[in-house]
């Protein structure tokens, strides 16, 4: 759902990580492998970004034949999909706080992609948005 295409560009001994959806989220790394790894984190950034503003989260385009993508790490997929519903519905956090009986300060937590929510939290937080949180391991 949040699979994102991801440029890898060489740069002078480096290489440069960029996604033409998420343009916030620029990294690099020494090689392939460890771009990759860093773009995790560049992507999670750059997604934050726009809960931050409360704006709507960027369609991740389809990626080109063997081009690779990146996801955010599984607790902020599932964060990420939880803001997604509000916003698609036209919820506001202080409406979802009251839904659940929440204080402000715990959605914003449910939404700051750098603090360990509880999962416990995210599946309540998607029930009363009418959705529900799967975990696949593939």
């Amino acid at each position: 759902m949040f699979d994102y295409p991801v440029t890898l560009t060489p740069d002078n001994g480096t290489v440069l990580v960029t996604f033409a959806d998420v343009p916030e989220a620029i990294t690099f790394g020494m090689d392939e492998d460890e771009a990759l790894l860093q773009a995790v984190d560049a992507l999670e950034s750059g997604l934050s970004f726009y809960v931050d503003a409360r704006q709507p989260l960027p369609v991740a385009s389809k990626p080109k034949r063997g081009q690779k993508t990146v996801r955010p790490c599984a607790l902020e997929c599932a964060k990420l999909g939880v803001y997604q519903a509000m916003t698609e519905q036209g919820i506001k956090k202080s409406e979802l706080a009251r839904r659940l009986g929440w204080h402000m300060p715990q959605v914003d937590r449910l939404f700051d992609l750098r603090h360990a929510s509880g999962l416990a939290q995210i599946e309540a937080a998607a029930l009363v948005l009418g959705r529900r949180v799967e975990i696949t391991v593939t």
